[in-house]
Formats: C-alpha cells, sequence, structure tokens
C-alpha cells in the first residue's frame, strides 16, 4: 500500500509540473543584442520597460523598441541567473545580466510555455 501511495504522488508529481521551454536561443539573442530574434518570442502583447519606460506595446511595436534600446546600449554578453517557474508551472521566468558598453543592465523576462517554446509576455531591463 506504501509503495501504491508513493508510485501514486510521484506520479501526480512528474505531470504536474510544465516542463520548462529551452530559452538557449533566446538568451544567444540577448547577448547580441538581437531584438527581431527576440521579438519573434513575443506575445501579440507585451509589457516592456526599458529603464524606467513601461508600455504595452503590440510585438512590432516592442521589437522596435528593444532594437532602438540595443542601438544606444550595444550588448557585449548575457549572463543568466537564475530561472523557475511560478506556481502551478504554468509561467516562468528568467533573470540575467546584460553586459553593454553603457554598463550592465538587469534583465527580467516573464513568460507562458507554448509547445515548449517561450511566449514572452513582460519583459523588463532595468540599470
Amino acid at each position: 500500500m506504501k509503495t501504491l501511495f508513493l508510485i501514486v504522488s510521484l506520479t501526480v508529481s512528474i505531470f504536474s509540473q510544465g516542463s520548462m521551454p529551452n530559452i538557449g536561443l533566446l538568451n544567444k539573442a540577448l547577448s547580441e543584442g538581437d531584438a527581431t530574434t527576440i521579438g519573434s518570442y513575443f506575445d501579440q502583447t507585451v509589457e516592456l520597460t526599458l529603464l524606467d519606460k513601461l508600455n504595452v506595446l503590440d510585438k512590432k511595436a516592442a521589437t522596435v523598441a528593444l532594437n532602438d534600446f540595443f542601438a544606444k546600449n550595444k550588448p557585449h554578453a548575457f549572463a543568466e541567473v537564475h530561472q523557475g517557474s511560478s506556481k502551478g508551472s504554468a509561467s516562468h521566468y528568467s533573470i540575467g545580466d546584460l553586459t553593454t558598453g553603457a554598463g550592465t543592465f538587469r534583465v527580467y523576462l516573464y513568460y507562458k510555455s507554448v509547445n515548449d517554446k517561450p511566449v514572452i509576455q513582460e519583459m523588463r531591463i532595468e540599470k
């Protein structure tokens, strides 16, 4: 009976945790300042904070704004510091440091997983 309980508990635990999507290409795009690739991961609308300016933009406008940010702050490297899942594993987050010619910025990404691909709903880049 204890063995059955353990098997059922492990099975429920495994299936209740959604898998983290692979964000390696997204991290690479951040390190290269590739706004087009990053924009391909944006949801139809995205909450985008660049320094102190918060905007809710459509996918195309957010990509243009991010491209403008990268033009002013040429990225040299991106290092992911932490990632995890929100309660219920429906949404995920990633935090990292973006090193640019203008200094280091903290990047926060909040995304959901759709077919094992990250779909960014919120992105913040802060000094």
